[in-house]
């Protein structure tokens, strides 16, 4: 007969996991002497560039129109 232990040494224990887990997150960059990465501007100066060609193209066609 196969002996099967029920015991808390066998059962993973979830409230460990999650204490590892949440230490894990809690971590601050600066405490590993990283510096956090600056956030990329080539999203930001490509959609400022489109807006402006956007309103230029508009006002473009407003002034045709009204000529």
């Amino acid at each position: 007969m196969a002996h099967n232990p029920q015991g808390p040494q066998n059962t993973p224990d979830p409230a460990g996991s999650t204490q590892m887990f949440r230490a894990f997150v809690d971590e601050s960059p600066q405490g590993r002497g990283q510096q956090p990465a600056a956030a990329p501007a080539g999203p930001r100066i490509g959609l400022i560039i489109g807006v402006v060609l956007a309103i230029a193209v508009v006002a473009g066609v407003a002034w045709l129109a009204l000529k």
